[in-house]
């Protein structure tokens, strides 16, 4: 109750994404279709709603298994860090530049949708790890802590490859520029903090 008391937010947040999938998933599958991110008809047919919506659905239990767990392995710990306001705004800046991201590339075919909370998840990742990058993670069944700048890099290398497969509806792309909107985010706003954790003094 402590940890969700200091970091309302970040439970918040999670709480969300897991409800609105897990009813998308097993009692209104019609909601994947509805709050999908369709880049070609975002504003062909003003589909704002859906930068939004895609954010809170997930394409299996599995994905939101993984960015569940990323999210909240890093997310309260940053949200007591910089406070609840710019946590927020953090989330908003990675889900906007993933989205932006997926758009830019995306625009032109009408085929292509996504869904997920990957880029913001990977916002909050990266910035945790600017400012933290001694920190740590455990992930069964590996029997040692996982150094977090490992986690992440090996979280971002896989999402790419798995964006190479071309599968599903997971928007891996969007991977890479919530990482990077994570880690510019982090030394904008508190660039003498990352100097210090990367370089000490």
């Amino acid at each position: 109750m402590s940890s969700v008391l200091a970091a309302p937010a970040a439970s918040l947040l999670l709480a969300a994404m897991a409800a609105i999938s897990l009813w998308a998933f097993y009692r209104a599958p019609q909601w994947l279709d509805h709050g999908v991110l369709r880049p070609y008809w975002l504003l062909r047919r003003r589909q704002w709603g859906t930068v939004l919506s895609h954010a809170f659905l997930h394409a299996d239990l599995t994905h939101l298994i993984f960015n569940g767990f990323s999210f909240w392995a890093f997310a309260p710990g940053l949200e007591r860090a910089l406070g609840t306001p710019l946590f927020l705004l953090l989330y908003a800046v990675g889900l906007l530049a993933s989205t932006l991201g997926t758009w830019l590339k995306q625009r032109n075919n009408p085929a292509y949708q996504c869904l997920g909370a990957s880029g913001a998840v990977m916002a909050v990742v990266f910035a945790a790890i600017a400012l933290f990058p001694g920190a740590k993670l455990f992930i069964l069944p590996i029997p040692v802590p996982i150094p977090a700048p490992i986690f992440g890099l090996g979280y971002l290398a896989y999402t790419l490859w798995a964006g190479g497969q071309q599968r599903g509806r997971t928007n891996h792309e969007a991977h890479l520029w919530g990482a990077v909107s994570g880690l510019v985010f982090a030394l904008a706003v508190a660039p003498g903090w990352v100097a210090r954790a990367w370089l000490g003094g």
